[in-house]
């Protein structure tokens, strides 16, 4: 657990920071005045910012040239976290604004929902229930916060439980808001993970919500993944990146789901 509480903080990057991250992940290496012209800012500022990415170990400069760090020996969560981190953290802020002061809410595992532990962090009173032990431990220290995490068979990638005594226990709570995470939305098939076991805990909650809000950016839109967890039906709100369109925007129509559209930039 303690390699995912330190993304929570090595990630915590304005947006201008996660855009560098993006560029450089993308072009792998550039002089520094190339990447001040791409992000249309001076030197000194680009220069602050890559003290900072690089004191937190997420890039590598040296004469002049700042390098994309190798996170080969990164766990699974790590490298989805930096994946469209400018997206995301949108979307967790826009999620975030959603839910209030003293309100009772479930957030599964996953890149974006620990964005929108995040973006929780000024709220009070809340009643959390997950199965992820970073979202837990980065939310239980909100003042008045109740926090409630799910036992079961943990696993490494995520420090997540999952499982029949993880379900048995979400199913003993009523919350307010669930909030879901994707792997990918099928027009045909809704909400999909790559993992049978993500998609029996965001099922279990089903019936347990009053609303349900997944959050998804534009990379997971048309995507057919493994396992089809939630169908559309179940939804009430998708806060995304881009409004979907063709059939996958239909769909969503037809099943009145209303979409929240953020902007990353």
């Amino acid at each position: 657990m303690a390699n995912e509480l330190e993304v929570l903080s090595d990630l915590r990057l304005n947006s201008r920071q996660a855009r560098i991250m993006e560029v450089l992940r993308r072009e792998q290496l550039l002089a520094v005045t190339q990447l001040a012209e791409a992000l249309d800012v001076s030197g000194e500022t680009i220069r602050r910012d890559l003290r900072l990415l690089s004191a937190k170990g997420l890039v590598e400069k040296s004469h002049g040239n700042v390098r994309w760090r190798d996170r080969s020996d990164d766990q699974p969560l790590q490298r989805r976290m930096l994946d469209n981190m400018t997206a995301k953290q949108a979307i967790a802020l826009a999620i975030a604004d959603e839910i209030s002061d003293g309100e009772s809410v479930f957030l599964d595992t996953g890149s974006t929902n620990i964005y929108v532990a995040q973006a929780l962090k000024g709220r009070h009173n809340l009643t959390v229930v997950t199965n992820s032990a970073p979202i837990a431990q980065h939310l239980s220290t909100g003042e008045g916060n109740r926090v409630y995490l799910a036992g079961g068979e943990l696993r490494a990638d995520d420090s997540a439980a999952f499982g029949p005594a993880a379900i048995a226990f979400l199913q003993q709570f009523m919350v307010k808001t669930a909030i879901i995470s994707a792997s990918g939305l099928d027009a045909n098939l809704g909400v999909m993970d790559n993992h049978l076991c993500e998609a029996e805990v965001s099922r279990s909650v089903l019936g347990h919500a009053e609303r349900v809000i997944v959050g998804a950016d534009h990379s997971k839109f048309g995507r057919r993944c493994l396992v089809a967890a939630v169908g559309f039906a179940d939804v009430d709100l998708l806060v995304a990146d881009q409004k979907p369109a063709g059939p996958l925007g239909d769909e969503l129509d037809r099943h009145d789901v209303e979409i929240l559209v953020v902007d990353p930039a």
